[in-house]
């Protein structure tokens, strides 16, 4: 192994192998810790009194519960996409942020998956929609959203994890060969599958890891798509239009490059990886986040047009997303994910670690805005007028959603803790291309 192979592995491998980590991750694991407490806290709530403890009611039969689903999912499929075609492209990207990236979508799938199971009202009975032999003869209802659920979540759960398991093996390996305590080597060597770095495991590993991201992304598209049928198979005016599914597809793309865009410029700054996560790769990053922010506002313009050239109905609820009760939501997403994100056609902000941060999290809270303004919006504006109400939102809700945060941060910490956040064979591998060149 070269000095250079050398400095990569020590550098990467001294974190999770560390006996000591920083105050700074104790308390940051310890916020996340108490906004797990309250997921578990609101979680237990829910299944207990039920639902009811949610603002949802007529015309609002879905509120929180949906609109976290499609957030954290969007957040998933665009840092999913976006690892798979750096896998399959071997860009040099793919060095510097594809292990945090699948990582990233990994966690918010685990996330997503927590909305569709409470708010069944009896989650204990949440296999009833699994496509089981059942003994008293009641079958899934494939046309129901919920079963469609299930197939989304458990097929992005398993491509996802995959994606990201695979790719570590080598480097669990390493942490292996390196851990001097013998039940950390034991541990790591479980996960590590035997691996020797022989040329039949290389040869196999490749061919595995192309495999997968190759899966990954039909399999994306598809379950993006999903999830926006599930508006658009509805008669609910905002919302029964074809376009959703290009809609969340380019807005969620927008939403998992920004969250990895500011996962990057986190680690580059806390765990000093400048040397690999360097300021070109951030440029980069800035410049991918800037492109589908604007792919998104082309859809949203398009929404608009197409909206005014449709019936009636579809107009009526265009203007109300526009101009009505729920409009400030609309033009705060429009703000936060669109207009702040054209800070990033100058080079100074891409190369800045406050400007990045904020606009990853604007883009963010941006789209979240436009999930509660399309799902919310859309529900309040229904056929008859006399049941036209405003969503009330409950302290409930809000635990829920801010737990979800907590968990998606707890893990995101302790993957930082245990597990190396950069590839080392591919940086490794990168390194001695460059110098045989």
């Amino acid at each position: 192994m070269t000095s250079e192979a050398q400095a990569v592995t020590r550098t990467v491998a001294e974190v999770p192998l560390a006996r000591r980590f920083g105050v700074f991750w104790w308390g940051a694991l310890l916020a996340s810790g108490a906004l797990v407490l309250l997921l578990g806290y609101t979680l237990v709530s829910v299944t207990l009194v039920g639902v009811g403890v949610w603002g949802i009611n007529i015309p609002f039969v879905w509120g929180f519960d949906l609109i976290n689903y499609a957030w954290w999912i969007g957040i998933a499929n665009g840092a999913s996409l976006f690892a798979a075609i750096l896998v399959l492209r071997r860009h040099d990207l793919r060095t510097a942020v594809n292990r945090f990236a699948e990582g990233v979508a990994f966690f918010a799938v685990i996330c997503a998956g927590i909305f569709p199971i409470i708010h069944l009202g009896r989650p204990w009975l949440f296999y009833w929609v699994f496509p089981y032999p059942a003994t008293f003869q009641v079958w899934p209802q494939f046309r129901s959203t919920l079963t469609w659920d299930f197939w989304a979540i458990s097929t992005h759960a398993i491509v996802t994890s995959l994606l990201w398991y695979v790719g570590l093996i080598p480097d669990l390996a390493t942490l292996r060969d390196r851990a001097r305590s013998r039940t950390v080597k034991r541990l790591y060597g479980v996960f590590a599958l035997g691996w020797r770095g022989s040329i039949r495991d290389w040869a196999y590993h490749q061919r595995a890891y192309r495999l997968v991201a190759i899966l990954v992304l039909p399999l994306i598209l598809i379950m993006q798509s999903t999830v926006a049928f599930e508006f658009a198979v509805t008669l609910v005016p905002d919302w029964h239009e074809t376009r959703q599914p290009l809609h969340f597809v380019a807005t969620g793309l927008a939403q998992g490059l920004s969250i990895v865009l500011l996962v990057a410029v986190l680690l580059r700054w806390g765990l000093r990886l400048g040397p690999y996560i360097d300021e070109g790769d951030i440029d980069l990053l800035g410049r991918l986040v800037l492109a589908s922010a604007l792919v998104s506002a082309y859809l949203y313009v398009d929404e608009i047009v197409a909206a005014l050239l449709a019936d009636g109905n579809a107009q009526e609820a265009t203007f109300n997303r526009l101009t009505g009760d729920y409009a400030g939501l609309y033009w705060t997403a429009i703000v936060y994910s669109i207009l702040i994100p054209q800070l990033l056609w100058f080079k100074a902000a891409r190369r800045s670690t406050i400007a990045c941060v904020f606009v990853g999290l604007s883009i963010g809270v941006g789209i979240w805005f436009d999930r509660f303004s399309i799902i919310v919006g859309g529900l309040q504006t229904d056929y008859l007028p006399s049941i036209w109400r405003t969503y009330s939102l409950t302290l409930a809700e809000t635990g829920l959603f801010l737990g979800t945060i907590g968990l998606f941060a707890a893990l995101l910490l302790l993957f930082v803790r245990f597990l190396p956040v950069v590839s080392m064979f591919e940086t490794r591998h990168d390194e001695h291309e460059e110098k045989s060149s």
